[in-house]
């Protein structure tokens, strides 16, 4: 009941996995990854050993289609498993076993492969395929993009409930301090690859950083008004919104920017990003403001 691609951007050794299934937590089932290794994602009844067993082989210098043929030869249940690898050598490889419930069967590419099972039809992987082969941005744009177009062309044939995006690359996490670049999961949820976007954004523009611009915008005219207006509705503002922002226009958006840890971004990049990203913002309210802070953040480069 799942659909995943596992894939390898070679300019930053990041490599990831991006699933959605009619599974509650799939995210703590299906991706597992090491920036030492490579990436694994194991479903269809999934035997979880694949994760650190494969890992262990990728470290040890076998390839993609060697830690395949290694974890299945192992399995007496190999028949009903489905198996994607991705390592860190760029071998890629997967395997779908021949009891796998249909529409089951896997796609690989330059850098990526995608699988799945109990799919609503065969339409699902190609989608999958070409959108992460065309899709501009990084790794976790491909990555979200493609499980946008393997839902939007058929996808499980069970419906949604569950997805996650892992990725790693040496020295990501949190301070330098790991590998665990991007960790985003959503447990159930009616919508769930929706709602993995909406907390990626979120989660991107908290954690991850992204190189200086050469030059920044101040905010004015309408936009300055609107920003300043949404400020005011949050509880940070408690002037009159004009379309001039100045010295206590700032130190709200200063307080919103504290309040939600935006630390990784100046206050003069933030309301850049705000007056860049504005125009292309969805939803209300804190929710408008980040995906605008997002896109506006999205010409720069993540470092």
């Amino acid at each position: 009941m799942t659909f995943s691609i596992v894939a390898r951007d070679p300019e930053t050794d990041a490599v990831g996995i991006a699933v959605q299934s009619k599974f509650v937590s799939v995210g703590s089932v299906v991706p597992f990854a090491a920036a030492d290794a490579g990436a694994i994602a194991t479903q269809s009844f999934a035997n979880v050993a694949y994760g650190p067993d494969g890992l262990d082989l990728l470290r040890e210098g076998h390839s993609a289609s060697e830690v395949v043929e290694k974890l299945t030869d192992a399995d007496d249940e190999a028949a009903s498993r489905q198996v994607g690898v991705v390592g860190q050598d760029g071998s890629i490889a997967a395997f779908t076993g021949e009891e796998c419930f249909d529409v089951a069967d896997d796609i690989q590419g330059e850098h990526y492969t995608v699988q799945g099972n109990i799919l609503e039809n065969e339409e699902t992987l190609p989608a999958m395929a070409e959108t992460f082969e065309t899709t501009e941005g990084g790794l976790p744009e491909k990555l979200i993009a493609a499980l946008h177009a393997g839902n939007d062309a058929g996808g499980d044939s069970r419906g949604e409930q569950g997805a996650a995006l892992y990725i790693v690359k040496p020295e990501g996490g949190y301070d330098g301090g790991n590998d665990r670049w991007v960790d985003v999961r959503v447990d159930d949820h009616e919508r769930p690859i929706d709602e993995l976007e909406r907390v990626f954004k979120l989660y991107d523009v908290t954690l991850l950083a992204r190189e200086e611009p050469e030059e920044t915008r101040e905010l004015d005219g309408e936009t300055a008004r609107a920003v300043t207006a949404t400020l005011a509705e949050l509880g940070f503002y408690d002037g009159e919104a004009t379309e001039t922002f100045s010295d206590d226009e700032r130190e709200a958006l200063e307080e919103f920017r504290g309040l939600n840890n935006f630390e990784n971004h100046s206050l003069a990049v933030v309301e850049d990003a705000l007056a860049r990203g504005w125009d292309d913002a969805e939803g209300t309210g804190e929710e408008q403001m980040v995906d605008a802070i997002w896109h506006g953040l999205s010409r720069l480069d993540r470092k």
